[in-house]
């Protein structure tokens, strides 16, 4: 058995920060804090918090630079996760990650293979060459389709499919009022819209959107999990993991097996570039303006519940760097309009909070349209009972 570390890589807020963003970081400084004794509860050898301010590195290049100081004599086997990811894990399931990076050399398990939130890796040298990936999501991409490593995931396991983004997704977790996350409130706003959500959920005659970034055993477990008819917009899955740093080229075997048939340099080129993020609720957008959200949704259903990263992402490209600020963002998933500076994102959120208080509009990231989903149905059947 190999030993293991266990590194958790942690944002701090710069000195500059909102209220929001500073937030956030506690509360995610506060979450690792947790991580630790569970990581060593699970068999890893060693678990440490990897923290710093903002200074312009990749995640690749900040993880490059950890596994170099690990070459001492360091533990070979290797798990790598963000400070808000899977708050939900429980120590078995810890335990399966500690495994895998204590088992044979040339594998590495994920949470999600196509957006990760924690890879182990059983031999750290595979990570020998890694580029400056923009985030971790790219990462079991990159392992598979560069380095040569075998990848295998638990995405049916959808508590590992949830992390902590934004603030509202504490509020979602039921983690907010934590002692050891600094007591963060609910909005009354956003309390107001959980609980009418909850009354679509539980209404056979009532019909929810779900829109973003919505995995397949989201879509299923919907299925039976609500009383409201669904409509879904699937869009963007993988938007983070779509880093050409992490994909293979189209060379050696695979440019020689597309180029042994008459149309295979066609079908080569067809293929060789990555389309940019487009989405269909952002086309209306882009058609009638972000004001008409509410009014795009009430023709459509009832309720929403709406991964705005993929909206940013088909306005200004997938880079986060050109959306809006982080700030105006946490301060947009709150329904907080009159604290959003970006122009477009403040009439997109005061669409969705002025929408009529029994038809509500809530706003986030792809946690809020899986995982959180699943909790707040969850929480409303319970309640029905």
């Amino acid at each position: 058995m190999r030993p293991v570390s266990v590194l958790i890589f942690h944002a701090n807020a710069p000195a500059d920060a909102g209220p929001n963003v500073r937030a956030l970081a506690d509360a995610r400084h506060s979450l690792a804090k947790r991580q630790l004794g569970r990581w060593l509860a699970a068999g890893a050898d060693e678990a440490k918090i990897v923290a710093g301010p903002p200074d312009g590195l990749s995640f690749g290049e900040r993880l490059a630079a950890e596994v170099r100081a690990l070459r001492g004599g360091g533990p070979e086997g290797l798990i790598v996760l963000g400070s808000g990811s899977i708050p939900l894990a429980r120590v078995p399931d810890l335990r399966r990650f500690v495994e895998a990076a204590s088992g044979p050399g040339g594998h590495a398990l994920a949470n999600n293979r196509f957006s990760a939130d924690v890879v182990a890796l059983s031999r750290a040298s595979d990570l020998a060459g890694l580029p400056p990936l923009p985030a971790d999501n790219a990462l079991p991409r990159w392992l598979e389709e560069r380095a040569g490593v075998m990848v295998t995931d638990l995405r049916r396991h959808w508590r590992l499919g949830v992390d902590v983004d934004t603030p509202l997704d504490l509020i979602v977790l039921g983690l907010a009022n934590a002692d050891a996350l600094h007591g963060l409130s609910t909005p009354p706003l956003i309390g107001e819209r959980l609980e009418a959500l909850a009354d679509v959920l539980a209404n056979k005659r009532a019909e929810l959107l779900v829109a973003g970034r919505v995995s397949a055993s989201t879509l299923s477990w919907l299925e039976h999990g609500v009383a409201c008819r669904v409509r879904a917009l699937v869009e963007e899955r993988g938007l983070r993991a779509a880093s050409r740093l992490a994909q293979s080229n189209l060379a050696g075997s695979n440019r020689d097996e597309a180029e042994s048939r008459p149309e295979g340099k066609a079908h080569a080129t067809a293929f060789s570039a990555s389309r940019p993020p487009r989405s269909v609720l952002g086309e209306l957008l882009d058609r009638d303006g972000p004001e008409s959200l509410a009014r795009h949704v009430a023709a459509l259903a009832d309720a929403a519940v709406i991964d705005t990263r993929v909206l940013m992402a088909h306005r200004s490209g997938a880079a986060d760097s050109g959306w809006p600020p982080p700030e105006d963002r946490f301060a947009s998933d709150l329904l907080d309009a009159a604290s959003v500076a970006d122009p477009w994102l403040a009439a997109l959120t005061a669409s969705a909070a002025g929408a009529p208080p029994g038809h509500p509009i809530l706003l986030g990231v792809d946690a809020l349209v899986n995982g959180g989903l699943r909790l707040l149905a969850q929480r409303a059947r319970a309640v029905a009972r």
